[in-house]
């Protein structure tokens, strides 16, 4: 496996330590973007980290595979999906200011009749 996937996957280990610690009625559901790195290490038999290992409370030297299912699991009961503002509780996203979207204007002209 590509040493750049494991550290992506570490990164979302990182991340997924900060929105643990968050009481479970006030977390976020999980972010999307931890889906892409899960998959991309899913194969995987090299040992996680220590460190990784310890945030998902599987024993040591527990695969990367073994922790991307870990992470995959957590959205096979979710129904719906948390913007960034929003991560990695649900009061976080509250102080944000909310911005209106306007549709922007198309440029057609590279498609003439």
């Amino acid at each position: 496996m590509h040493q750049a996937a494991r550290l992506e996957f570490e990164r979302v280990m990182e991340e997924f330590v900060r929105w643990h610690v968050v009481p479970e009625n006030e977390r976020s559901p999980a972010p999307a973007w931890w889906w892409g790195p899960a998959m991309a290490v899913v194969d995987d038999q090299e040992p996680m980290s220590a460190t990784s290992c310890c945030a998902l409370n599987v024993s040591e030297g527990t695969s990367f595979a073994e922790g991307a299912r870990a992470i995959l699991a957590l959205f096979t009961e979710q129904t719906s999906l948390t913007a960034p503002q929003d991560f990695p509780s649900k009061s976080e996203g509250e102080e944000h200011e909310v911005r209106e979207l306007h549709p922007q204007p198309s440029d057609d002209s590279a498609f003439q009749p």
